[in-house]
């Protein structure tokens, strides 16, 4: 079945991926089989999610439990009073209560993607479940299988809801948008949380040595940012060990100082909890207090954390995690330094170290900072795997990907990648060395990310779940106003720091959509110009045309029909190899494909030419490399045409020379050939292609290149050029 015209490029052999590892595919540790839910194994289970929701501490929660160190810095207080700060701590409450437990913990955990949560699940989950065809979800085998099962599910009995966006292509299109704004936003978070944080945590050094200056303490947290950014090569596997236990202790100390300044200096902190302070502080300070919202919000930045990292954890142990211990650690720290500062109305742009005990002022100096790194780490971790799965997903231009770990999937690093965040970072840290700026900037990126999942997770109540309408429109009216106004507040920062991720995500959005459009144009042209096979058939039966030994991995992005490259081929070497594999690199909408499903092969009924298709979902690491990947194929293609000779018993000698021929070829000599194409823009071209095709152009010529996916080693290369006509 030829894909729709708006479906995306199902790239071969596009995303360039070396990787560092010893696992050979199988995911033993997929996210279904980690969540050990099974009543056999259930006292387990508990040991193995307090031991989880430990680990949890040092990747999941840095950015939301550091948040202290520079909430009230980046407020504008004018002259705060005693209500003032009673009203700030109720908004904080109740944004961590609605926002981190109700809607985080409690939904958008249950919303995963077979395990993977995040913009890009969402999406996903919504693509399949509605059977849309802006990414392509089809899987490359008829047979059933479990993944076939799951890229079929509920596509059936659809609502009305998903018969509109099966049919409207602006609906479509939008729903694409939104989820590449949110990825933009969530790589803009990798950008502004290591400078604010580890900003704010340097600036303690200032309170003991007042005659620092501001220019000093923001030379060291580049410094410091600097040094963070040069590791990453190394892996976060051989320093996360301290992760956990760097978060714990801040997670258990902060607290106990808040416990503390709350009996010191105000005992009635807890009364805020009513939400009459809300009321009473926006009556007081109309306009004023509406603006201060932009700093409150920061109080739950790191949140999409707790959905995002879904995939590296389970369910469980990251509700354990935030519902016994990072929510009330908040809770109580917010209520300690808000405690502090209604004595001490006017040292809320020290609102975190001023409330630190002088006797323990160091070791809490060291702690925060340490965990500032952590938080820091932990975003950058996480923009490394967004970038991934945009590549995966051919949303993104090939860079390299490492996989760091042997034994962990999901943790990566690319270089070009990590070098233009450190440059990012700490230019934001010297231009814009006001905490209040950065923080205007990061009040921008937690917002809108909040908005866009509340918006995905509405779509998928009414549409995959099925809620009823009365509980939808409960949810999105709380929620969709209640990040609408912290979205609002913060848009009247874009002129004072809040254009930053404006910026970047822009710039970051104009590249997917060039690289995007550019494959879908390249696509296109393909499936108008497609060799069929018997237009195959009758360029082999030309006298002149030589079936030369070997065997030859013809790349092709394409499935129904050969991409026209290969007529280009035959017709200019006169040749075709003795066994021939037309192979597609497909990504398909799932998080990860079964090791038995990861390669499809099929006969295309010429003699020696077989289609060979290689599947892999988003959180797939392409980990098949040189001699790896042709033997895994030819060992898939024996195993198919051992089994066809068990359902045709009458041909046993075909089968022979099939499999004869096959290893003849092989030792014959390998050849990998690939199409290098480009656009030619002529004169009748629209303006939108006289500027976005060109641009694609100079995206494609300065990625990376990508045969060295598999790992094909140089001398079995080949590139085929051809201009397609635009």
């Amino acid at each position: 079945m030829d894909q729709p015209p708006h479906s995306p490029p199902v790239t071969a052999f596009e995303v360039s991926v070396v990787v560092n590892s010893a696992t050979n595919g199988h995911r033993l540790n997929h996210p279904r089989i980690a969540n050990g839910d099974t009543d056999n194994d259930q006292g387990k289970s508990r040991w193995g999610n307090l031991l989880v929701a430990y680990r949890t501490l040092g990747v999941v929660f840095g950015g939301l439990v550091t948040s202290p160190l520079y909430v009230y810095p980046s407020m504008h207080l004018k002259s705060p009073t005693e209500a003032d700060y009673l009203g700030i701590y109720s908004i904080m409450f109740w944004t961590l209560t609605l926002i981190g437990v109700v809607k985080y913990a409690s939904i958008a955990l249950k919303a995963d993607d077979h395990g993977e949560g995040g913009t890009f699940a969402l999406y996903s989950l919504l693509c399949r479940h509605m059977n849309i065809g802006i990414l392509n979800s089809k899987p490359a085998s008829s047979n059933s299988s479990p993944s076939r099962s799951i890229l079929d599910d509920g596509i059936e009995n659809q609502n009305r809801l998903a018969k509109f966006f099966k049919k409207s292509v602006v609906a479509r299109r939008m729903l694409l948008f939104i989820a590449m704004l949110g990825t933009c936003m969530v790589i803009g978070d990798g950008i502004l949380t290591p400078a604010i944080s580890v900003l704010s945590a340097m600036d303690g050094v200032r309170a003991p040595f007042p005659s620092l200056s501001s220019s000093l303490v923001e030379a060291l947290s580049a410094g410091v940012l600097i040094i963070l950014f040069l590791l990453q090569k190394f892996g976060t596997s051989r320093v996360s060990f301290l992760f956990s236990p760097i978060m714990g202790t801040w997670t258990l100390v902060t607290p106990l100082v808040g416990i503390y300044s709350i009996i010191r200096h105000y005992p009635g902190i807890f009364k805020a909890i009513s939400p009459h302070f809300i009321f009473h502080f926006f009556q007081r300070n109309g306009k004023e207090g509406w603006l201060l919202l932009g700093g409150t919000v920061l109080c739950i930045t790191g949140s999409e954390a707790l959905f995002a990292d879904l995939g590296h954890f389970n369910r469980s142990s990251i509700q354990m995690a935030f519902l016994f211990t990072i929510y009330p650690s908040l809770i109580l720290t917010y209520a300690g330094q808000t405690a502090y500062l209604i004595r001490n109305p006017n040292d809320h742009d020290d609102g975190f170290y001023k409330f630190i005990p002088k006797s323990i002022y160091w070791p809490i100096f060291v702690v925060s900072t340490l965990a500032a790194i952590v938080a820091s780490q932990s975003l950058i971790s996480a923009t490394f795997s967004v970038i991934k799965q945009s590549v995966v997903l051919d949303y993104f231009p090939r860079v390299k990907v490492v996989h760091t770990s042997t034994n962990k999937e999901g943790e990566v690093y690319s270089p070009e990648v990590n070098y233009i965040l450190m440059v990012l970072c700490v230019a934001v840290i010297l231009i814009f060395g006001d905490g209040k700026e950065i923080g205007n900037a990061f009040g921008v990126v937690v917002s809108l990310v909040m908005l866009i999942t509340t918006i995905l997770l509405t779509l998928v109540m009414i549409i995959i779940w099925r809620t009823p309408l009365v509980l939808v429109a409960l949810y999105f009216c709380v929620f969709f106003v209640m990040e609408g106004v912290y979205v609002s507040a913060v848009f009247t920062k874009i002129a004072e720091g809040g254009w930053i991720p404006f910026a970047i995500s822009f710039i970051l959005a104009f590249i997917m959509f060039g690289w995007f459009y550019g494959r879908q144009r390249k696509l296109e042209y393909e499936f108008t110009h497609k060799i069929t096979l018997d237009r195959l058939e009758q360029l082999l039966s030309d006298p002149s045309v030589q079936r030369v030994p070997g065997l030859c991995f013809f790349y092709t992005n394409i499935q129904d029909g050969l991409t026209p490259i290969l007529g280009h081929y035959i017709k200019n070497t006169k040749s075709l190899h003795q066994v021939i594999m037309f192979t597609t690199l497909r990504y398909v909408l799932v998080p990860k494909v079964y090791p038995h499903e990861r390669v499809v092969i099929s006969e295309l009924g010429l003699k020696g030419v077989y289609g060979c298709v290689i599947q892999y979902g988003y959180a797939d690491a392409l980990n098949l490399e040189g001699d790896d990947f042709v033997s895994q194929v030819t060992n898939s293609l024996q195993a198919h045409i051992q089994n066809t000779s068990g359902r045709f018993p009458s041909a046993p000698s075909e089968v022979r020379e099939q499999i004869s021929n096959l290893e003849a070829a092989r030792s014959a000599g390998i050849l990998h050939v690939r199409g290098k194409t480009r656009f030619y823009v002529g004169n009748n071209c629209g303006w939108f292609d006289k500027i976005m095709l060109p641009f694609y152009e100079v995206l494609h010529s300065n990625c990376r290149s990508s045969l060295p996916a598999l790992g094909v080693p140089l001398p079995q290369r080949i590139e085929v050029g051809m201009l397609y006509e635009a």
